[in-house]
């Protein structure tokens, strides 16, 4: 892939257009009147009931809403007036977000956590848009196969971008889908955020996977895949390199997740075979996810990807995709149980929702 081509928005920020063999991207002028974006930092504030960090981000109050179509700020903006992007076109595009929860550069690092007080510190990091195609009405199930490896492509570049600079522990790209998930904006479009600590998820997925390699010498995700496909029952998809399967221990009405068949910490770590093959099944199993229905499925699409370094060294790269959709007009509530106490109670079972993907 050939480096993108960087521009800059009205009010400063980063702008980078990646795009197909033969089309150049032809950016304009942003000449929106967008005020400077200031000191409007967020914040980290520490919660010592849980040992996690929570990030205070007021300025997003105000961003963008479900907007009309006709006034899509993710659609291609030819004048350089109303849109985000200010071209007439565009295949791939990624910018800073305007509305950001973690921003700012320089050097940071995370204040020690040891102690009783009220702790908190500048919400550094970085929160990137990633618009899929200029396609108001598409979605990354769509694309033609070439255009998804360059979305693919695209997301390998900034994880190779923002771990490389200070203060950034951990990069995640991931996608929702569908209203009934929160998006503000129908556009599709993903987003990649640089947090500057090791998300909860992760942290208890990493100390999981230590105790694992502790007590049988073995990667912990590594034998979860392997008796995943020696089972068989919870396989949706497969490829010589990849293997798409609905966990045992599903805790959403619709889960998947996709592995590389060989261990990787990242996008970075797949040759050019590899990131075609899982170009390929990625779409496949959204492909899936459409037909289920006969209205779109909503998702969230995580990439856990992790650094090459001891704390992370037992990170498997992985992909989960998953919806609270339970039936065609149900949707599955995170209600007392799930968001107090963390404890997921499933409606349908694994094996069965395998089996229907796999029939789609």
């Amino acid at each position: 892939m050939t480096e993108p081509l960087r521009w800059t928005l009205a009010d400063g920020r980063e702008q980078l257009y990646f795009s197909l063999p033969g089309h150049t991207p032809a950016p304009v002028g942003d000449r929106r009147p967008l005020p400077p974006r200031g000191n409007q930092q967020s914040e980290l504030r520490f919660d010592r009931q849980t040992g996690q960090w929570v990030v205070i981000a007021a300025l997003r109050q105000d961003r963008t809403y479900l907007p009309a179509a006709d006034q899509c700020p993710l659609c291609p903006g030819p004048t350089g007036e109303t849109s985000e992007v200010p071209a007439p076109d565009y295949d791939v595009v990624v910018f800073e977000n305007r509305f950001p929860g973690l921003s700012g550069g320089g050097e940071f690092t995370l204040p020690d956590t040891a102690g009783a007080e009220f702790l908190s510190a500048p919400g550094h990091g970085r929160c990137e848009v990633i618009c899929f195609s200029s396609d108001h009405t598409g979605a990354f199930s769509q694309l033609p196969l070439p255009h998804a490896r360059l979305v693919v492509s695209a997301w390998r570049h900034r994880t190779t971008d923002l771990l490389s600079r200070n203060g950034i522990e951990q990069v995640f790209c991931f996608e929702n889908r569908g209203e009934a998930i929160g998006v503000t904006l129908n556009h599709p479009h993903g987003q990649i955020y640089g947090y500057p600590y090791l998300t909860p998820r992760t942290e208890q997925m990493l100390r999981v996977a230590g105790e694992h390699r502790a007590r049988n010498g073995t990667n912990l995700f590594a034998d979860l895949l392997a008796r995943e496909r020696a089972d068989s029952v919870r396989v949706v998809a497969q490829t010589d390199s990849f293997t798409a399967f609905v966990p045992f221990a599903a805790r959403w009405p619709v889960e998947v997740h996709i592995y590389p068949n060989r261990f990787a910490h990242s996008l970075l770590d797949l040759d050019d075979s590899e990131l075609d093959e899982f170009t390929e099944i990625y779409r496949d199993v959204l492909q899936r996810f459409d037909r289920m229905y006969p209205t779109e499925l909503p998702y969230i699409s995580a990439l856990h990807q992790y650094r090459d370094s001891e704390r992370q060294r037992e990170g498997y790269f992985h992909v989960e995709l998953m919806s609270v959709r339970r039936s065609e007009n149900k949707l599955k509530y995170l209600a007392g149980s799930e968001s107090a106490m963390d404890a997921f109670i499933s409606d349908v079972t694994p094996e069965s929702v395998a089996q229907r993907l796999r029939e789609v």
